[in-house]
């Protein structure tokens, strides 16, 4: 029972425990050297490489340094007592626009973004359709009766997507990757989209009946529907039990036009991150990215989240580091899984833009649903 406290109340992890992991199942451990990619589905590149990750016999590490161990319960304690996280002003009305579903359905030419909510976004760049972490689900949760509720619903289902080419999985969690939507995504008409998942969460998807998978490495690179893309790092960790910490690797993803795109055009998706020198690794081994969706949200209190969630501030720290023109803020306004009031995370980083003397528009967020075209930040 000792043991069994002790790995209760000293994880790290604010999402997964408040969520009952014990009652969810857990994959195969990964493998500690990346999976071999087919002759053609390989990039030659002449930028600097970036190193696959480090397995150890507890699992998988991060490149500057292992997550402290803080105290669960003291967090938990901490927000009982002090009633938090407290309600957003707007009393969760956030605006949730309706995004034109037979327009996307319809389009591959213009280059969209569209944010359906916490860390899922439609990216529709040289005809692709990507999909970041779908969450469609009402809990990030393994039960559907406890567990972090959608405070937003999501400005999408899976049934009004346009065909997905390509679903990019960042890592693990429930709030990231979902059992319900990753099945619905993989039985939408027209075939299932390829899903890019980091190492070890391959044999998870194939118990779920999904086959059309391609597992990846740090520095790993691909082609995905004609699109360049690489696995990249982030600080983070992985779980879906009280037992399978850190047995599946974690990550953001960069993707390219190919070589000779009519509109070139980069992204770099960072998924769940603390700050860490990474995104500079990233930033000089490819130059820069017309676009970046980064975490801003999920961050209080630092003391416990600072090492695996950036804060604003730090967020447009990671910004910079990447080297990019542009950036929208994620992964916040949709599931209470930390102590920020959900409205906080846009006034904090609207600060630390102005802070860090950028143009207002360089970093923003956009409302639940909302679409862009992305032709300005070329």
């Amino acid at each position: 029972m000792r043991t069994f406290l002790s790995m209760l109340f000293r994880s790290r992890d604010a999402l997964m425990l408040g969520a009952l992991l014990s009652a969810c199942g857990s994959g195969t451990p990964a493998q500690s050297q990346s999976q071999s990619q087919s002759s053609d589905a390989i990039l030659h590149d002449t930028r600097p490489p970036l190193h696959h990750a480090r397995h150890t016999s507890s699992g998988y590490v991060n490149n500057y340094g292992d997550l402290p161990h803080e105290s669960f319960l003291k967090w938990r304690w901490e927000r009982w007592t002090q009633g938090l996280p407290k309600p957003p002003a707007n009393g969760y009305e956030f605006p949730l626009d309706r995004p034109d579903v037979a327009w996307l359905k319809a389009n591959r030419i213009v280059d969209t973004l569209t944010w359906i909510g916490h860390a899922s976004a439609l990216v529709q760049i040289d005809g692709v359709n990507v999909l970041t972490d779908p969450q469609f689900s009402r809990r990030a949760s393994p039960v559907s009766f406890a567990g972090p509720e959608r405070k937003v619903p999501a400005a999408l289902s899976v049934a009004e997507l346009p065909h997905i080419d390509v679903v990019l999985i960042s890592h693990n969690h429930y709030d990231h990757l979902d059992t319900a939507s990753v099945q619905a995504l993989n039985a939408q008409p027209g075939g299932p989209p390829l899903f890019l998942v980091p190492l070890g969460i391959k044999a998870w998807m194939a118990d779920k009946g999904i086959a059309n998978v391609r597992e990846m490495d740090w520095g790993d690179e691909t082609r995905a529907a004609g699109l360049a893309v690489w696995f990249v790092p982030s600080q983070h960790w992985s779980a879906r039990t009280l037992t399978d910490r850190a047995e599946t690797l974690w990550g953001g993803w960069v993707v390219k036009t190919p070589e000779g795109a009519k509109h070139p055009y980069s992204f770099c998706f960072v998924g769940d991150t603390g700050y860490s020198k990474d995104f500079a690794d990233i930033g000089q081994a490819f130059g820069g990215f017309d676009l970046a969706l980064i975490p801003i949200g999920a961050y209080a209190p630092r003391w416990f989240m600072h090492a695996q969630h950036v804060d604003p501030k730090e967020a447009v720290q990671v910004f910079g580091d990447l080297r990019a023109k542009k950036a929208i803020g994620v992964h916040w306004g949709t599931f209470e899984l930390a102590d920020d009031p959900l409205d906080e995370a846009p006034r904090l980083l609207a600060d630390a833009v102005k802070e860090a003397g950028l143009a207002p528009d360089s970093f923003t967020v956009l409302r639940h649903g909302q679409t862009i075209r992305l032709g300005d930040t070329r």
